[in-house]
């Protein structure tokens, strides 16, 4: 997908369109990619909520965690994966399970889990795999209104 310029649009109709995103895997340690990650989106304006068992009920950058997706009061837009591939598929049943489901379920670099992907696509919610929204959001000079 890398250099198509269809996946460009998609990737930019999906990161302008998203408000409400749960980071899972989310990070308190600076020197996490998910802690930076996690800083970069709300930065930018988007609704960041983490999803981390060991850090539930604790403050992260000014925003609760919480234990599962399941435990999220809200809808959330788009699941952002900071796990494995092997736990990737867990973590995207569990957002499929929710109602509403997200519109989107990204993986991030080095994250992939091809079965879980095509169930998400099998109810119409868009997927991203291998790929980090803040390094596409700057790569694509993105600006959210």
């Amino acid at each position: 997908m890398a250099g198509d310029t269809t996946a460009d649009a998609i990737l930019r109709d999906i990161l302008l369109r998203v408000k409400t995103i749960a980071v899972v895997g989310a990070s308190d340690k600076a020197t996490r990619p998910s802690y930076g990650v996690f800083a970069f989106l709300l930065a930018q304006g988007y609704h960041v909520v983490g999803v981390n068992p060991g850090l539930a009920g604790k403050s992260v950058h000014g925003t609760v965690f919480f234990k599962t997706l399941t435990d999220v009061p809200e809808p959330i837009d788009m699941v952002d994966i900071f796990r494995n591939s092997a736990a990737a598929g867990a973590v995207a049943d569990e957002a499929l399970a929710l109602s509403p489901k997200p519109n989107v379920i990204w993986m991030q670099i080095g994250v992939r889990d091809d079965a879980a992907a095509k169930r998400a696509r099998a109810l119409g919610v868009d997927v991203v795999m291998d790929r980090c929204p803040k390094i596409e959001y700057q790569r694509l000079r993105l600006r959210r209104q």
